[in-house]
């Protein structure tokens, strides 16, 4: 019942993924949330953002940058690691994310999304067939229609953790 909202992978952070390893596996673009994703929410991009869009781009991958936020919050992170973006995405909703795959010339089987909501990124990345990576938010400051949306999450991820553990006993 649950499982439109599970992602395929749930991490402590962004910075963990093995970014090498995915591109081994055939991934050749990944589409990124910012807030609380890749910085915590509001501010622009850091030191560490820059040098993993850096480490992307050398790696080959194409990136998009995909958010419900509006222009000039996405505008500035994206100027500064240099990185395409739609803004007003409109997640769960699938089409932005197709744009984005699309824009970068990429299809369901060779995308990653990362982000740290369930219901708006995961949600919409699992609908567009895309291989979703959920990480926990880096700060616990968030607007309040998130923190709302947080306590939801929880028992999704309790489900989604009984889900992986029962996954895991039956191979």
């Amino acid at each position: 019942m649950l499982e439109c909202f599970y992602p395929k992978e749930y991490l402590d952070s962004t910075y963990l993924i093995d970014f090498e390893k995915k591109y081994e596996q055939g991934y050749r673009g990944i589409i990124f949330d910012i807030d609380n994703t890749l910085v915590p929410h509001g501010l622009p991009a850091d030191e560490r953002a820059i040098a993993l869009f850096l480490r992307l781009k050398k790696i080959g991958y194409q990136v998009t940058m995909l958010s419900n936020n509006k222009e000039p919050r996405v505008k500035m992170f994206c100027d500064v690691v240099n990185a395409p973006y739609i803004y007003r995405a409109g997640k769960p909703n699938p089409e932005n994310y197709k744009k984005a795959m699309r824009n970068m010339g990429t299809n369901e089987k060779n995308t990653l999304f990362v982000g740290d909501q369930i219901f708006t990124d995961v949600w919409g990345a699992n609908k567009a067939g895309i291989y979703s990576i959920l990480v926990k938010p880096i700060h616990p400051k968030e607007e309040i229609q998130i923190v709302i949306k947080r306590y939801f999450e929880k028992i999704v991820l309790i489900a989604y953790q009984r889900y992986m553990r029962k996954k895991q006993t039956n191979v």
